[in-house]
């Protein structure tokens, strides 16, 4: 082991002061810069040691001086993307006189990504490779076999780029070459231009693809082949060969930094209003030492700050506050005190995003909010159009109005959102996240939705016609419950398909890179979370495909994922037909996994596409014509309560609904007598009024359906009790309908409503078994349920009933924990499912 004196004030060398303490080395002393003024001052004048410095360091004893700063040498520096290199890494030198002008002694390589920046290759290469190179540099050193590689004169170069005047941009040169000048001067120097007569530096640049097409307003720039735009993404810059780039920020003279989207607007945001701690938070104050009173106006730059002081800001932020993450320039961007220190609460409390959500609101004053609904597809961590800007309405069922224009997919921003999804595996950040982060993620998306649930339960009832309570509590409600749930199971999730997670080898995860979602209109929150939440704590990426009659939820969504933080091309959301999206998505060769719930015809379809396709996994909830047994042992008052609820939950939209009730023939009357005077006392009427029971039908089509059903079943020669037909209102409104004398060869007895229509059947008294044939004698196998007070009859039932969820003396009491699925047509694979839960059966049982 060696003794060891660490040079350097940075935060990589206190990393690497921290492992080689690991090592075993003993750390004689620490040199870090001294401050004068408040200003970094150099650590000799004139080339000279401070004597007491010198003094101090010679009195150590240090066998080996280790400099604590990474000078990325090796072939990779500002010359490395300004010339386009594709390889790049950093040097460990012996010391001498130059500094980097001895032989060496380690050299790191990397690739160099096509948008990469000195910034971005620092902090996914340079930063940790360099800290384990420095600390590998020692050990060969304590191992006595470092070597010495004279340094090669062949490709050395002293170009002075560094100084702001060399970085002034030719425009007459092809997209390619403008990219690479100005991503290889990002940060220092910065590559410039004059612009409406001053200099403006260009900052975050990124190639476009061929053909790329965009909607902004015209910017002048002298010596342009041709005029940048100004758009939503940033402002997009042309080469002499036609072809474009993207810049995201822009810099002026008196140093302020803006987002090249706002280069025609001021653009602000709302004031924070801070906590005291907050207020006292004074690293800038103790760095503008010079200036006598630092007000809220007071300007950083104007005072006399230099790039020196902006890294040494950014790092005691860090330092003090380790949930700040600061970039230098936040600094540029954000230049007096007031806005400093508004930006740096909105990091800490979690409200400032990397990058600003740019949405396009429709705004209602509804339900005593005003509510604001994104409607445009959301592709890649951003609203866009539709390609051709293809729209749509929405319809809200109460009075049959249109809600908004949504945008409506093509099969090119399918394509899109695939290809978004698949590199969000592969290249991006969520591919390599830990598991825990994915965890804390979820959690934050939760918190989200559960501050904007009545704006999100106001968003469904609209859109979907739910009862507003019923959309607070469940829609809503169960939701957020199912992200909290699945958030918990992201480190311990173990499913043993496709190897072992690269983040933790302890814990082998599933994960089938881009998974599809389709998902219905009767839950429309509620069943993109039951279906969304599994596949992210898996690590999975979504493109989910809405229902086209209830989008809006879906959108309002993925602007709180985004907000959580969620990195770009995790969620994608496509509002569209089935015919076109859903199709695409069954048939999408990167697409390796298909969620679906909706028809079993439309089951059969997707499933067929998916084999044809690549023989994507599928899993499929499909229809239903669930069973509810009531036998004369029961609480009658529960019973009734219960079957209520079990046909009219939701207006029947359930997929879960009993579709048919079988009751002992002993207490039929009685049991019908009293259901439908609990019926007759139903308000029918606006979701949004606290007091209605009964909402309207999701969309017209469905309505007409039930009218059409109710016909056939009065034809047939079932007893139409009560209901069967439209309301005399505006909106698709359905009154609840009872039929009894339901033979089993019956229509209305084999085919599912889907709406509030009771079924009534009855069984002789004692016959058990016989009613179980019954209940049975279905191609369904979603739910179904049994009332007795016998728990010996109870528990034999439920054996009997061939069902995927089996209620006992309850209904519709479903668990965010319990997995849930059917047998036969109503599908196969199981939603709200962590792991491989094995039930007898295969059924999971609610008692109450």
């Amino acid at each position: 082991m060696m003794r060891i004196a660490v040079i350097g004030q940075s935060v990589f060398g206190l990393e690497v002061y921290k492992e080689l303490r690991k090592e075993g080395h003993t750390i004689v002393g620490v040199f870090t810069i001294p401050d004068k003024d408040g200003k970094a001052d150099p650590l000799g004048e004139q080339g000279k040691g401070i004597p007491e410095v010198v003094q101090v360091y010679k009195a150590t004893g240090a066998d080996l001086s280790v400099l604590g700063l990474l000078y990325p040498l090796h072939g990779f520096d500002n010359r490395t993307l300004i010339h386009g290199d594709k390889k790049g890494g950093f040097t460990v030198f012996w010391a001498d006189d130059g500094l980097d002008t001895g032989p060496i002694l380690l050299q790191r390589e990397c690739d160099v990504e096509p948008d990469d920046t000195v910034n971005t290759i620092y902090k996914r290469f340079l930063f940790p490779e360099g800290v384990k190179g420095t600390v590998d540099a020692v050990r060969l050193i304590a191992a006595g076999n470092a070597p010495k590689i004279v340094q090669p004169e062949e490709g050395a170069t002293y170009e002075g780029i560094q100084k702001k005047d060399n970085a002034k941009i030719d425009w007459n040169q092809s997209a390619q070459v403008l990219h690479n000048w100005i991503r290889g001067n990002d940060k220092v120097p910065g590559a410039w231009a004059e612009v409406d007569g001053q200099k403006v530096t260009f900052y975050g640049s990124s190639l476009l693809d061929s053909g790329a097409t965009a909607i902004g307003q015209p910017l002048e720039i002298p010596g342009a082949s041709q005029p940048g735009l100004v758009s939503k993404a940033g402002l997009m810059l042309f080469g002499n060969d036609g072809k474009a780039l993207l810049v995201k920020n822009l810099q002026f003279e008196d140093g302020k930094m803006i987002a090249a989207a706002r280069y025609f607007s001021s653009g602000s945001c709302a004031s924070v209003e801070l906590t005291e701690e907050e207020k006292a938070f004074g690293v800038w104050k103790s760095i503008l030492t010079n200036v006598d009173a630092i007000e809220d106006s007071t300007d950083f730059f104007k005072s006399g700050a230099a790039s020196m002081d902006v890294v040494r800001l950014v790092e005691e932020v860090k330092l003090r506050a380790s949930g700040c993450q600061l970039q230098n320039e936040d600094v540029y961007m954000n230049t007096t005190f007031q806005d400093f220190i508004q930006m740096c609460v909105r990091k800490l409390r979690g409200e400032d995003d990397e990058e600003e959500l740019v949405v396009d609101y429709v705004e209602k004053n509804i339900n005593n909010m005003t509510i604001r609904m994104p409607h445009q597809l959301f592709i890649n961590g951003e609203f866009v159009d539709a390609e051709g800007g293809k729209t749509y309405k929405t319809i809200n069922p109460t009075d049959g109005t249109a809600i908004c224009d949504v945008s409506l997919a093509q099969a090119s921003d399918v394509d899109r959102a695939v290809a978004a999804a698949k590199e969000a595996f592969e290249e991006g950040e969520w591919g390599k996240i830990n598991p825990r982060d994915r965890g804390r993620l979820l959690y934050k998306l939760a918190d989200l939705m559960e501050e904007h649930q009545e704006e999100l339960a106001t968003i469904e009832s609209m859109d979907s016609g739910a009862v507003y309570t019923l959309a607070l509590k469940t829609h809503v409600g169960m939701s957020i419950q199912t992200f909290r749930y699945f958030a918990g199971w992201c480190d311990k999730i173990q499913v043993r398909e496709w190897g072992i997670s690269q983040h933790c080898p302890c814990c082998p995860l599933f994960f089938i890179l881009v998974c599809a979602i389709v998902i219905p209109w009767n839950y429309p929150l509620m069943m993109l979370a039951w279906k969304t939440a599994a596949c992210l704590a898996a690590g999975n990426t979504v493109v989910l495909k809405p229902a086209q009659v209830t989008p809006l939820t879906a959108m309002k969504f993925a602007e709180l994922a985004a907000r959580a933080g969620f990195p770009k091309g995790v969620i994608n959301i496509l509002p569209g037909s089935g015919a076109l999206v859903g199709q695409r998505l069954s048939d999408h060769p990167d697409v390796r996994k298909l969620g679906f719930t909706g028809s079993t015809e439309i089951g059969k379809h997707i499933m067929k596409s998916c084999a044809v396709s690549n023989v994507k996994k599928v899993s499929l909830e499909l229809g239903g014509k669930s069973p509810l047994i009531i036998f004369s042992d029961c609480d009658m008052d529960k019973a009734v309560r219960m079957g209520l609820s079990a046909v009219f939950f939701n207006k029947g939209e359930n997929c879960i609904a009993a579709g048919r009730l079988f009751v002992e023939e002993n207490i039929h009357d009685q049991y019908v007598k009293r259901v439908v005077e609990e019926v007759k006392k139903m308000k029918i009427g606006d979701p949004l009024d606290r007091s209605t029971d009964h909402g309207p039908q999701n969309h017209k089509a469905h309505l007409d359906k039930l009218v059409e059903y109710c016909q056939t079943g009065v034809r047939e020669g079932a007893t139409l009790v009560c209901g069967g037909k439209q309301v005399s209102r505006p909106g698709f409104f359905f009154e609840p309908t009872i039929f009894t004398d339901v033979q089993d060869h019956m229509f209305i007895a084999i085919e599912e409503s889907f709406g509030p229509v009771m079924i009534l059947s009855k069984f002789k008294s004692g016959d058990v078994d016989e009613v179980l044939r019954r209940a049975n004698a279905t191609e369904y196998g979603l739910a179904s349920g049994v009332f007795t007070r016998d728990i010996s009859k109870a528990l034999y039932v439920s054996e009997k009933l061939n069902a995927g969820t089996v209620f006992v003396n309850t209904y519709n009491k479903t668990d965010v924990a319990a997995p849930f699925g059917g047998f036969k047509q109503s599908g196969f694979g199981k939603d709200l499912e962590s792991l491989h839960f094995y039930v007898k059966d295969n059924k999971t049982k609610t008692l109450l």
